[in-house]
């Protein structure tokens, strides 16, 4: 049974392999020059006016690679007797940045028509997003010459991005199933230093913990007390947002992984990182080495980036990033 595993496990590396091997740095350098200038140029000036849209661009990305792979299925729009991957309840309305995309592609068409995948876009966005927010203090290549796919399911959703109330053993195991490392989810978990979320996906934490009327005890308390003047008690209409790291809400950086250790994660999936036994000592080195963290999540990224993508005369170049030709 071990060597079956041992032997699946080879043959999705290899297959991996493969399909990282066959994006490059540089791949529109001579079909599509301008490429990259105009979706620096778009992301620059949208994330400067509006942080949060930086923030939706990489939530998007993460949605999109974890369901079918970096193939831009999550920007397809629902069509009669199918719901599409962003009208599941998970993604919808919380994603952002659809409109945005649209318009970088709009705008590549017109330069380079059928020339830049819609997958492509979004990543090199996302890019871009990342090197805005975080001051330049994470910068790295992008291999592109992804494709875009023609499928997109809103049931397959669920059955793969991980739940705001994941424990430390059910990320890895989530992240393990799209090759990326115990080391890599949690770097990559550092997403959350930016951005906001629901209260109902935490709001059990404060009034209602293990089917209590107990808090988690894993927060801290004065931390508690300031959530529950912005979240009411559940069940309620009103279900305000609020940022992820009240620390630096607008800046991608490592003090998230600080708050962790101060016990203010929001989500059970953050701050439980500190609790798993295989995950605490990476929060810490994080929160104390940023300029580290700052490095592996790069190289995250680009892992993350290059999962099950179509390539090749696979998939297809979208005209339009909301519908398949």
């Amino acid at each position: 049974m071990n060597k079956m595993v041992s032997s699946l496990i080879l043959i999705f590396l290899s297959i991996s392999s493969m399909a990282s091997a066959s994006l490059q740095v540089g791949f529109y350098g001579y079909t599509c020059p301008s490429a990259e200038t105009i979706v620096r140029n778009s992301v620059n000036k949208a994330v400067s006016q509006n942080p949060g849209l930086g923030a939706g661009l990489i939530r998007m990305h993460f949605h999109d690679c974890f369901v079918r792979g970096c193939d831009a299925s999550v920007l397809l729009a629902s069509t009669p007797g199918n719901i599409a991957e962003r009208d599941n309840f998970i993604n919808n309305p919380s994603l952002r940045g659809f409109e945005f995309i649209n318009e970088i592609k709009a705008q590549l068409e017109s330069e380079c028509p059928q020339t830049v995948s819609c997958a492509d876009i979004l990543t090199l966005a996302t890019r871009d997003s990342v090197v805005k927010l975080s001051g330049g203090t994470i910068n790295y290549d992008v291999p592109s010459g992804r494709r875009d796919g023609r499928v997109s399911i809103g049931d397959e959703v669920p059955k793969n991005l991980p739940a705001p109330f994941f424990n430390a053993d059910q990320l890895i195991a989530n992240f393990a199933q799209k090759g990326l490392s115990a080391d890599e989810m949690v770097t990559l978990s550092g997403a959350h230093s930016i951005g906001v979320s629901h209260c109902s996906s935490f709001s059990n934490r404060l009034y209602s913990f293990s089917n209590t009327n107990a808090v988690d005890p894993s927060m801290d308390p004065s931390f508690v007390e300031s959530l529950k003047t912005k979240c009411p008690v559940p069940p309620s209409s009103n279900d305000p947002l609020v940022v992820l790291d009240v620390g630096t809400p607008n800046r991608l950086d490592s003090v998230y992984y600080e708050g962790l250790v101060n016990h203010r994660g929001l989500l059970t999936s953050d701050q439980t990182l500190l609790s798993g036994q295989s995950t605490q000592g990476i929060v810490v080195n994080n929160a104390n080495y940023g300029a580290s963290w700052a490095k592996k999540f790069a190289d995250a990224m680009v892992h993350m980036g290059s999962i099950d993508v179509l390539s090749g005369y696979d998939g297809e170049i979208r005209k339009h990033c909301n519908f398949v030709n």
